[in-house]
């Protein structure tokens, strides 16, 4: 059946079928398909949610027309992070009536500046880059200064360069340090590593800012040098500042990822520790499937969520011609307790 060109395939449309999913009668049904009035928002949206739900093409008059495209440049799509946050913008820029692009960079692909460059050949209103250049502290920030300079608003998450006024958002790296080591000490612990990426990246600066605070606060330990791991953002990579953490006597590890914290699990088992028996790890994220690992893993959660709506708003500001503070925005993270930690060494003094 067909109403003025919204086709639902071969067959009788299911008048009856998309009235019941949406609650309401066919007749609303059809004044919805028809683009008739006399139907509020709220049942419009059931209806249309429903013709979703059941695989039907929306009419072409009733698709949303985008507003323009935005920019999304993420690091590959390995760590689950990141997909989480890519989902979390597309859908508000979503909602708010845009089109996002997303733009993954891959080891060997494209580099985010030829990402940049075909954004901008294609009038994108706009760019949200995550984990970009911007956190690395040996990169040239003139690439962003010369994008604001042709007008594109931009918003930069996870990463900070005092010479670029755009807006910035993160999440308190340092605060998340400082809760980690807490835990791993009411626990017992003494011997706390530190595993983290590159000492190239503005996250990992903070993080060993950090954790140094806490060691020194926390338990009069001010030569931690000896107790911090540097390697890349991976299982592999957390597998092997592990491997040197532990052979330092470390009995409780905290991570910059949860990928590294599953790779230092992983050289507790190698050398026959138990996690959280004799070994606890901490990871950071609290990225998706998590919490079900084995043990599930004990981390920092990012606040995904709170940093996406304000990075999303912040952008819809700039592009509406009112730009926001060219500042940072700091957010807490939250410690999730879960079942990678458990008490330290009992020490015979």
């Amino acid at each position: 059946m067909t109403h003025n060109g919204a086709s639902f395939g071969t067959g009788t449309a299911r008048l009856t079928d998309i009235a019941a999913q949406a609650g309401v009668s066919e007749a609303t049904v059809s004044r919805v398909l028809n683009g008739k009035p006399g139907v509020s928002a709220a049942t419009r949206q059931a209806v249309l949610a429903a013709l979703d739900l059941m695989g039907y093409e929306r009419p072409q008059r009733l698709r949303q027309r985008s507003n323009g495209l935005i920019g999304l440049v993420t690091p590959e799509l390995d760590n689950p992070i990141f997909p989480a946050f890519a989902q979390a913008i597309e859908k508000a820029l979503t909602q708010h009536g845009y089109t996002p692009l997303l733009c993954t960079r891959l080891p060997g692909g494209a580099a985010e500046d030829e990402f940049t460059e075909l954004l901008v050949e294609r009038g994108v209103s706009g760019i949200i880059f995550v984990s970009g250049l911007h956190a690395d502290t040996t990169a040239n920030q003139d690439r962003y200064t010369r994008l604001l300079g042709q007008g594109v608003p931009l918003v930069l998450l996870n990463g900070h360069s005092g010479d670029v006024q755009a807006p910035f958002i993160s999440p308190d790296d340092w605060a998340a340090a400082r809760l980690a080591v807490q835990h791993l000490v009411d626990l017992g612990h003494e011997r706390i590593g530190l595993a983290v990426g590159p000492a190239r990246f503005v996250p990992v600066i903070r993080k060993i800012e950090g954790y140094r605070r806490a060691m020194s606060q926390l338990l009069g330990m001010t030569e931690v040098d000896e107790l911090i791991s540097h390697s890349l953002f991976s299982v592999e990579g957390g597998q092997a500042a592990a491997g040197v953490l532990l052979e330092r006597g470390c009995t409780g590890i905290v991570c910059a990822s949860d990928l590294m914290a599953l790779g230092a699990i992983r050289a507790c088992r190698d050398r026959g520790l138990s996690v959280p028996g004799e070994v606890s790890v901490v990871g950071f994220d609290d990225s998706p499937l998590i919490a079900f690992t084995d043990p599930p893993l004990t981390t920092v959660r990012q606040p995904v969520q709170s940093m996406v709506t304000a990075a999303v708003h912040t952008l819809l500001e700039a592009i509406a011609g009112t730009p926001g503070q060219h500042s940072e925005l700091i957010f807490q993270p939250e410690f999730i307790v879960r079942g990678s930690t458990g008490s330290g060494p009992k020490i015979v003094r």
